[in-house]
């Protein structure tokens, strides 16, 4: 499990979509259901039906160049991407001082249509909304994690031990959906600078938007 840091007090998503998948009669799944069972959503044995990416997909990501775990690099102006996921939950033990709660401070989503994820927010601000080709729901990012920092892995959340390792590490299409907001990642990470990924996911934003460094109080 990726470390994080305590959250601060709660706070609002950015944007009237994000707000509207928030409490507009998401069905919030119940341990039995998500474990199995009669009728349960997920069995132990769930492999999350992913989709492999698409022949356009493949053709686009041969000609970038790589990051360090040999994915490709896109730009913001491209919403359809191979990127690789990993998953974490919030039973793990180096996980239980923070509960279920992600980095802005608000509960983890794990719904029947919207669930959290994790990523670098230079990368993907807090706020983005991406869809996995093959799957059903909307993730949001509205966490982060230092292993995050300075790539573009996205962490998936699990609301189990047993459903993490069932998620393992993916190559997966994904498609954004909406981006987040440099605003709102610059405001919440200029107030935790002692933490090293939060100094590098700063810095690295303010290098895309030398704007925010005011935001940032740099």
């Amino acid at each position: 499990m990726i470390s994080r840091l305590l959250p601060l007090a709660a706070a609002a998503l950015t944007t009237l979509f994000l707000a509207s998948c928030g409490n507009s009669g998401l069905a919030i799944l119940p341990k039995s259901a998500i474990l199995g069972g009669s009728g349960g959503f997920f069995a132990h044995t769930e492999s999350f039906p992913t989709a492999p990416p698409s022949a356009k997909a493949l053709a686009d990501a041969a000609a970038r160049p790589k990051d360090r775990h040999s994915m490709p690099v896109y730009a913001f102006s491209d919403r359809t991407r191979i990127v690789r996921t990993t998953a974490y939950t919030c039973s793990e033990s180096d996980h239980l001082v923070y509960g279920n709660s992600n980095a802005t401070g608000t509960p983890l989503r794990y719904t029947n249509r919207v669930r959290s994820a994790a990523a670098d927010w230079s990368f993907y601000p807090v706020g983005t909304v991406f869809r996995i080709s093959g799957l059903p729901y909307l993730y949001v990012v509205d966490d982060y994690g230092s292993a995050l920092a300075g790539n573009a892995t996205v962490d998936i959340y699990e609301p189990t031990k047993d459903l993490m390792n069932v998620w393992g590490s993916r190559k997966v299409e994904m498609t954004v959906v909406q981006w987040g907001s440099f605003n709102r990642s610059a405001e919440i990470l200029g107030k935790r600078t002692s933490y090293p990924h939060c100094r590098q996911m700063l810095s690295n934003i303010v290098r895309q938007r030398p704007d925010l460094g005011k935001v940032a109080k740099l």
